[in-house]
């Protein structure tokens, strides 16, 4: 075959397959709208067509008899219908998939949670896949945003109720002492700073804590010595522990330090010790330790509170939280909290960019809270 004969089959394919397409692209821009699987079938009809124009046109260029005509014909036309019919099943195909994730997309928007498409093509899947991803990560934020609401709801709750009996008694010792019917003075005076002291406390996390969610608590931090930080906590929670019969001890790695803000990094000692003594039946020990964990330090308060269920151990952190105040009643004058120690403890910790969890220790029967912060 001549290198004319050549450049005349190409010329005359080109030209049909270009006429075919042209054709081809404008059905598509018109059924633009339409669902994919007639894309699907209208690029196989294309690409069929072309070539079976271009083939047809050809053969009648070559001169072929009638035999030869009529079995190429057959041929392509039997080709051109199975190529369309693939075409078709395949965008049918393509339809039912993307249904599967339409319908993930309204369970996306309901708030269900359901499992991704298993079948279908890869890209297809992977849509799919993160897009059950997505409906996780979403459910799990409505999950914490239900469970924020709660704690909230709670927080006034036990706020007011905080707030008021202590209100209540200081109104009835003033009107005692007015009225100079009171014995002892300086008891009531004692019982009368006592419940200030604890007011003055509550106001104090509450404005921490709006300070952590505001995201404007400011830290200075500066190289500070772990063991003197463990040694005033102690110091300053040691008479709590004596009117609980409570015993305290610390064991801290010699040299040990830290930078981190040295306010805040003791309110979370003081926290977690103070709450470890409440929760800590008498003659119970309370235990703080402190030591390196590679380029991390790690601070725990080890307690004897009977341990935690599993929804306990959810909730700890969580604002305005409290466990069941009559396991652990009030002991002299030592007060209740109001749910505010766990969470500023929570909120500076993660301030300092580090971790706190809870444990439960089956040896002690107690409660192990650990704090990690990057050295």
């Amino acid at each position: 075959m001549s290198f004319d004969d050549i450049s005349e089959i190409v010329l005359v394919a080109a030209g049909c397959a270009i006429a075919v397409g042209l054709i081809a692209l404008a059905l598509a821009w018109w059924t633009r709208r339409w669902s994919v699987r007639w894309q699907f079938a209208l690029v196989a009809t294309g690409a069929v067509l072309g070539s079976y124009a271009g083939a047809l046109a050809i053969a009648r260029l070559m001169f072929l008899s009638s035999h030869d005509l009529t079995v190429l014909t057959v041929v392509s036309t039997v080709a051109a219908a199975v190529a369309i019919v693939v075409a078709l099943v395949v965008g049918l195909a393509i339809t039912r998939w993307s249904a599967g994730m339409r319908a993930q997309v309204r369970d996306l928007a309901a708030g269900r949670v359901g499992d991704s498409a298993g079948t279908g093509p890869l890209e297809l899947r992977r849509v799919s896949m993160e897009l059950a991803q997505t409906q996780r990560l979403l459910d799990d934020a409505r999950t914490r945003e239900r469970r924020l609401e709660e704690s909230r709801r709670e927080l006034v709750s036990w706020v007011s109720h905080d707030l008021r009996t202590p209100l209540a008694g200081l109104r009835a010792m003033a009107e005692a002492l007015e009225d100079g019917m009171v014995e002892e003075p300086n008891r009531y005076l004692r019982r009368i700073r006592g419940e200030v002291d604890r007011m003055a406390t509550m106001v104090d996390d509450l404005f921490e804590l709006s300070r952590i969610n505001a995201g404007v608590l400011k830290l200075a931090p500066e190289p500070v010595l772990v063991a003197d930080l463990v040694s005033e906590a102690i110091a300053g929670a040691d008479p709590i522990a004596r009117a609980r019969n409570v015993r305290l001890g610390g064991l801290v790695t010699d040299g040990l330090e830290i930078t981190a803000d040295p306010a805040g990094l003791s309110r979370v000692v003081s926290n977690l010790l103070i709450n470890a003594i409440r929760h800590t039946p008498a003659d119970g020990v309370v235990e703080i330790a402190g030591r390196a964990a590679g380029d991390a330090v790690e601070l725990s308060v080890s307690d004897g509170c009977g341990g935690l269920t599993d929804d306990e151990i959810e909730r700890v952190f969580d604002l305005g939280w409290q466990r069941n105040r009559a396991r652990t009643p009030a002991v002299g004058d030592i007060p209740h909290g109001a749910g505010l120690g766990l969470a500023v403890v929570k909120g500076i910790v993660e301030a300092h960019r580090g971790q706190v969890s809870v444990e439960n220790l089956e040896t002690s029967g107690g409660c192990r809270f650990s704090v990690l912060l990057p050295a």
